[in-house]
């Protein structure tokens, strides 16, 4: 063979040169200097991609709030898409990083009270799960249809991350940006998932457009380039736009008057608790103070109070002056009060509860929930004999939180409420859960006194938003430095105090028994489109090898044919 003839004037073979560098010299280090200047070559090519990436997650940032800019979700999400469109898997994994750690960076920058460690580390985590979009996204872009199965992918990514470690960590998906959009109604029928899956869908449409109106510059007199960036524009404003199609049921089966007590902490940051009783106190002043103002005639009577998660910073089983204090106030306002409370767990030395305690005038402390997903470095810390000695700041942590075993419906009152507790709210099964017990509507007790003024409250605050419209249900938001507020079954916030200050929030609760079809069908669409998701990698994967066959490239290993090299050539 051709291949096979040696080379002029005895000159050893070109595969023999691969084989032995010069003056016997191994064959490493012959190819090193090659290397380096292909990884500096390799930096500055991918200096503007990266930095185009690290922008569009900034971009993806400043869609969730403080900032609130939800359109910028679409443009992210298209940007990203057109980063990685035509990529290899390793490239679009770089991408993925370079996109994925700043846009955690700045959704979580929240945590900079802890540290910003903490910040960096936790962004760095949640990135990687980005690292594997961005390459699934790679791979995938060559595929028809692809928008269709980069939205798949979207919602694939935060299956797993919603889940592992450690249970999962659920902060910065799509839908959680889009409470407030055309998007929103879709959670009625779907969920979270159906709600990101038709965002990310809307971005890759969006995405396509943009590569048929490039095309079109060279391209200018194609009938089919044209139909092409005209039927995704058309697919991107349909898919936008069938929220509105969607009917989201607010209408009450009964109603019941309610008062939020936001009793305010001592001091914002990680030591709000101050000095012993002192929050309870607060809480019980706010209350004390409505009965007051019930007794004069200058508010209504609540059928039930809410306070919020921790309001007793004491055991009140365990310290009979808390107990004593709940119980002055829950017989001055004559109604019962769910009182958010830490217990020590009844069986397990050394382990705490995190606790809803319904509190009778007359019969006293009653039926409870306690948290079933306690936070993990937050309520609890996995192998805490190890990483304590590592991680001081740990030893923060005292005790471990025990987690609950069944969903939080409690009869309070006249009312059948669902309890979730403070980041419970942002994991789809437990609210649907609860909802599907029989609660009529749903109490978030939380306490963000930790993260006031930073942008965390306002964030949990728009997973209430959406989990209202996904339920049907009103949704009260109890927290001791705020934000407390009224949710109605259509997401609209009715009320809302400030952070920071003690207020009473009073007003009438829809009370609803029907279900939406997000809670009939449950879990199914996230499953189904996570799957076919993976199943598109893996067809991708099935057409890449075949035509690595059909070209002859039988040893390829970076994971793209001819055609492809040429037009990862053109690109670079």
């Amino acid at each position: 063979m051709p291949g096979d003839a040696p080379g002029p004037e005895g000159e050893p073979r070109p595969d023999e040169k691969r084989e032995s560098g010069a003056g016997g010299e191994r064959p490493e280090r012959a190819q090193r200097p090659g290397r380096l200047a292909r990884l500096g070559a390799l930096a500055r090519r991918e200096a503007l991609p990266s930095a185009l990436a690290a922008l569009s997650g900034c971009a993806l940032g400043l869609a969730f709030p403080p900032y609130g800019l939800w359109p910028l979700s679409l443009v992210a999400v298209a940007a990203f898409a057109l980063l990685t469109r035509g990529r290899t898997g390793r490239q679009g994994a770089w991408l993925g990083l370079a996109f994925g750690w700043p846009f955690f960076t700045l959704l979580l920058k929240w945590l900079h009270v802890v540290g910003w460690d903490a910040v960096i580390g936790l962004a760095f985590l949640q990135g990687l799960f980005v690292v594997a979009l961005g390459a699934a996204l790679a791979v995938t872009s060559r595929l028809p249809a692809w928008p269709l199965w980069g939205a798949c992918l979207w919602v694939c990514e935060e299956f797993l991350r919603d889940r592992i470690p450690f249970g999962g960590f659920p902060w910065g998906r799509l839908a959680f940006a889009n409470t407030g959009s055309p998007f929103t109604p879709l959670a009625a029928l779907g969920g979270a998932p159906l709600v990101t899956f038709a965002v990310a869908l809307t971005g890759g449409l969006l995405a396509a457009a943009a590569v048929g109106a490039w095309r079109l510059r060279t391209a200018p007199r194609e009938s089919r380039t044209y139909a092409t960036a005209g039927g995704a524009l058309v697919l991107a404003a349909a898919v936008t736009s069938a929220g509105f199609a969607v009917p989201v049921p607010t209408k009450a089966d009964d109603t019941v008057q309610i008062a939020v007590v936001q009793g305010n902490v001592q001091q914002p940051g990680m030591d709000f608790l101050g000095r012993p009783m002192k929050i309870l106190n607060n809480h019980v002043e706010a209350t004390l103070d409505l009965a007051a103002k019930v007794k004069a005639g200058k508010e209504k009577k609540p059928d039930l109070v809410i306070w919020p998660e921790n309001a007793s910073d004491l055991d009140p089983y365990k310290y009979p002056e808390a107990g004593k204090r709940i119980d002055r106030a829950v017989k001055a306002i004559g109604v019962p009060v769910l009182v958010g409370a830490l217990v020590d767990h009844p069986e397990k030395e050394g382990y705490v509860e995190n606790q809803g305690i319904v509190w009778d005038p007359k019969k006293g402390p009653g039926a409870s929930y306690t948290k079933q997903h306690p936070v993990p470095f937050g309520e609890y810390v996995p192998f805490r004999d190890q990483l304590s000695k590592v991680i001081t700041r740990l030893q923060r942590v005292p005790r471990d939180f025990y987690p609950g075993d069944h969903t939080g419906v409690l009869q309070t009152g006249p009312a059948r409420l669902g309890d979730v507790i403070c980041f419970e709210v942002a994991y789809d099964e437990i609210p649907r859960d609860t909802v599907n017990d029989g609660a009529r509507a749903l109490v978030v007790q939380t306490n963000n006194a930790t993260y006031g003024e930073t942008g965390q409250p306002e964030q949990q605050l728009v997973m209430s938003k959406l989990r209202a419209v996904e339920h049907g249900r009103a949704i009260v938001t109890a927290a001791p430095s705020g934000i407390s507020a009224i949710v109605e079954p259509d997401g609209t916030v009715r009320q809302r105090t400030e952070e920071f200050t003690q207020d009473v929030i009073t007003g009438t609760l829809p009370l609803r028994d029907g279900r939406t079809l997000a809670d009939r069908v449950g879990a199914a669409p996230e499953w189904t489109l996570a799957i076919v998701g993976v199943l598109s990698c893996a067809g991708a994967w099935f057409l890449g090898r075949r035509a690595r066959r059909t070209s002859g490239r039988p040893g390829d290993t970076h994971g793209t044919t001819q055609q492809e090299a040429r037009q990862e050539e053109q690109h670079q």
